[in-house]
């Protein structure tokens, strides 16, 4: 009986070394970009308790009623898998304290999970950088933040437009419902199914339904910008010249209101055509009463998250994606007598942080299959004859070059070849190998 070949998880997603070179470079220059504006990362639970999510979220939200992973444990308690990164992040503010006097600027990169129907660039793992900053209030933040936004996707090579508005305050957004629910419910026939069962609960989410007759029945609903408090008002204007100050184009967008109940004021969403349909690529806003809302003090706050599936199709249809580097150097042995010395020629390289493959023992004939398959840049084969003070000949894969010289010069032979050796790397910098002659 044939036994049953397991699968992943639908929606679920492996990353074999070829495809994962794109996720690494990214990853680096995300970080180091993070890094020129003075964020710290964190590194958060993948599971938290479910009333984490179901008061941060909101309990009427499609992510908290149909998409989250939720289980109970052994002890009874519900458990689930973050469906985001904000709560979490907040949670672990306030635990810890980290925000009595200090403004801190986290951000966080890692796997989010919802159960929902999976497609090309939407999984139900998918992966999320998301930053955080806690304790600044005015305008300039947000600004800072949106150009941290706008410098994030330039740097990955992501071509997208800027979109924002206001939601105001919670008291001045209470006072637009009901103004759009008068406007709303003598056209509650004509909205999709899904808008009339979340038009009492969430109105705001019928102005960003892509149905086309909601969007249509949207369009000419009162804005929400129009019904701003003075002090909403005034900070959305300050951060409008502030854009324009730091020449970043934007689109007011009546109907951007963001899918989570603890957004207020700003809101802002970075979209783009060229993975089909117009979608969002990195979305964000101020959140100013979710840190007291999870039982933190008073704390201003604003952050954004990116999918980076999305960033790397977009990187992979601009031809932007990064691909694995190439090793330097295939070390082949022969034979049995030539493994130890073919060995120690590969950890003395890299010592030098020269990338290695080593293969054998075996025939020449397989050692040099195996040198192809490797796409090292060179190679060089040892035997007994090398080990016996015959020369050792470095090949160039797919070009002319080519060395010969004796085992010991062979740094010397790969430098004549023109590798650039850099400093010891320093986690080997004191390897075994150092110590060792390479006969």
């Amino acid at each position: 009986m044939a036994v049953k070949v397991l699968q992943a998880v639908r929606g679920m997603n492996d990353i074999f070394p070829p495809e994962a070179a794109g996720w690494q470079a990214l990853e680096t220059d995300l970080r180091a970009l993070l890094k020129l504006y003075d964020y710290g990362e964190l590194r958060l639970p993948l599971l938290e308790s479910t009333e984490l999510f179901a008061r941060a979220i909101g309990e009427v939200t499609d992510i908290v009623q149909k998409e989250m992973y939720t289980f109970t444990d052994r002890n009874g308690d519900s458990l689930t898998l973050r469906p985001e990164g904000t709560a979490g992040c907040v949670r672990a503010a306030i635990q810890h304290q980290t925000m009595r006097g200090q403004t801190p600027r986290y951000y966080y990169i890692g796997p989010m999970f919802r159960h929902e129907r999976p497609q090309k660039g939407r999984y139900r793992q998918f992966h999320q950088l998301g930053v955080e900053v806690f304790g600044q209030a005015g305008a300039g933040t947000d600004a800072e933040v949106i150009a941290l936004s706008a410098r994030l996707l330039k740097q990955a090579g992501v071509e997208a437009a800027l979109q924002i508005n206001s939601l105001g305050s919670p008291a001045a957004r209470a006072a637009y419902r009901e103004r759009l629910l008068a406007y709303l419910r003598p056209r509650q026939a004509a909205l999709c199914a899904d808008c009339q069962t979340r038009m009492e609960r969430n109105p705001l989410r019928v102005l960003d339904c892509k149905v086309p007759g909601c969007q249509e029945i949207a369009s000419a609903a009162p804005h929400l910008v129009d019904h701003l408090d003075a002090e909403s008002a005034e900070h959305f204007a300050s951060l409008q010249y502030l854009l324009t100050a730091l020449d970043i184009p934007y689109v007011l967008n009546h109907s951007l209101v963001r899918g989570l109940d603890y957004y207020n004021r700003t809101v802002f969403e970075w979209v783009t055509d060229a993975l089909g349909a117009q979608g969002t690529v990195l979305a964000g806003g101020r959140y100013d009463g979710l840190v007291a809302q999870l039982g933190g003090p008073e704390t201003p706050a604003i952050g954004f998250a990116v999918g980076l599936e999305r960033l790397l199709a977009l990187q992979e249809i601009q031809g932007k994606l990064a691909t694995a580097p190439v090793p330097v150097l295939f070390v082949g042995a022969l034979d049995e007598s030539s493994l130890a010395p073919a060995w120690r020629l590969a950890e003395h390289l890299r010592d030098h942080a020269i990338s290695v493959v080593s293969g054998g023992p075996a025939s020449f004939k397989s050692l040099m299959k195996q040198a192809e398959r490797s796409t090292a840049q060179f190679q060089v084969l040892i035997g007994a004859g090398q080990l016996q003070g015959e020369p050792v000949f470095i090949k160039e894969q797919a070009g002319e070059g080519r060395w010969e010289g004796s085992l010991d010069a062979v740094i010397s032979g790969l430098q004549s070849l023109g590798v650039d050796f850099p400093q010891h790397a320093p986690h080997t910098e004191h390897n075994f190998a150092t110590a060792r002659r390479l006969k």
